[in-house]
């Protein structure tokens, strides 16, 4: 008996308690600084894009595309996003030379024949340099290049229960399959989910916070949400990239109804700036952003929207915001449905299509 109690000792010392049993929210900052309206509309008249530069990346055979995040590597710009045929999605890589013509790579998440993702994953890059307008590459955490992604087992569109898993590379250029950890880092049956998310986990965002504004190198946002409730944005923190604890009791970006989604971190002198779509608490759906000083408290723009509904091929739907700044130029990925189904679009800040036309 004694030899069995020590036993188990030693494993508790060796393992800790289950991640079940540990996992608790961590407490958020109570107070922080508003930005100011005027500090909101410099930051508004640098990432604004009105020129629609067009289509710029369609699905093959009909298939819709999704959620563009866009780096560099060298000389080249690449593109993760997403496919949807019907069953699930899948997560696929793209080329080009000069952010307006891409060539499609292949697939680095597809389909699998079992697990928890099985049908379901769709990625977005992370770890990237958010400083606005300087390289946009991806960073190397442990010898590797990081990807979050939405994952599920169920067949649909974004059919319930998803979750947010992780995956990884040696090179993120070569259209080759990641690998994944073997469960999801958040789920709606962990013991620390919160009310607003406890449904569903979307699209998310992995900053490396240089400075650990809140105590942790890795900071993500996300958006979740509850059975027969709105869409709203939150965060979860990690010292490793593979264990995540969630940050906050309450969503930092809460619209009240509808969707607040797909979230895209970058800083921009000293304050950071959080792109984000909307839809359905105001008509159809279109990008807007929010401004913060410490990552938790932020100030929603009220302005006009980056994107939103205008072209034949966005007339539905201009969401789903990834911004890069290149010699001078704001470039806005964003998905766009309408005439041409579900497509890829950029809007620009100059008129690059009387450029090169």
């Amino acid at each position: 008996m004694m030899n069995r109690l020590l036993l188990c000792s030693l494993i508790l010392w060796v393992t800790g308690p289950s991640m079940a049993q540990s996992r608790q929210v961590i407490p958020a900052k109570s107070e922080g600084r508003t930005v100011a309206p005027a500090a909101m509309q410099r930051v508004y008249d640098e990432v604004k894009t009105p020129f629609k530069y067009g289509v710029i990346l369609k699905g093959e055979k009909g298939k819709k595309l999704d959620s563009p995040s866009v780096f560099r590597a060298g000389e080249k710009w690449y593109m993760v996003y997403i496919i949807f045929d019907g069953d699930g999605y899948e997560t696929a890589l793209a080329q080009s030379n000069d952010l307006l013509h891409w060539e499609p790579k292949g697939k680095v998440l597809p389909f699998r024949n079992s697990g928890w993702d099985a049908v379901q994953a769709a990625g977005y890059i992370a770890l990237q340099d958010t400083t606005w307008g300087a390289s946009y590459k991806l960073e190397a955490y442990d010898g590797k290049y990081w990807m979050s992604y939405l994952g599920g087992a169920l067949k649909g569109y974004e059919t319930d229960p998803l979750a947010i898993g992780i995956a990884w590379t040696k090179d993120p250029t070569h259209a080759t399959s990641w690998r994944r950890l073997d469960a999801p880092v958040l789920s709606g049956d962990q013991r620390d989910v919160r009310p607003w998310e406890a449904l569903t986990q979307y699209k998310s965002n992995i900053i490396h916070d240089t400075d650990e504004t809140l105590g942790y190198p890795f900071v993500m946002f996300y958006n979740g949400k509850p059975k027969g409730g709105a869409e709203r944005i939150g965060m979860a923190v990690s010292h490793d990239m593979r264990h995540w604890s969630r940050y906050g009791v309450e969503p930092v970006i809460d619209n009240g109804k509808g969707i607040s989604g797909d979230p895209q971190i970058t800083r921009i002198g000293d304050t950071w700036v959080m792109f984000y779509f909307g839809a359905f608490w105001r008509p159809k759906a279109f990008d807007t952003f929010a401004c913060s000083y410490d990552l938790v408290h932020w100030t929603k723009w009220v302005g006009p929207d980056l994107v939103a509904p205008s072209e034949s091929y966005d007339k539905t739907y201009a969401h789903k915001p990834w911004l890069v700044k290149h010699d001078g130029v704001v470039y806005h990925f964003y998905c766009a449905v309408g005439d041409q189904g579900r497509v890829l679009a950029l809007a620009t800040s100059a008129d690059l299509r009387a450029i090169t036309d």
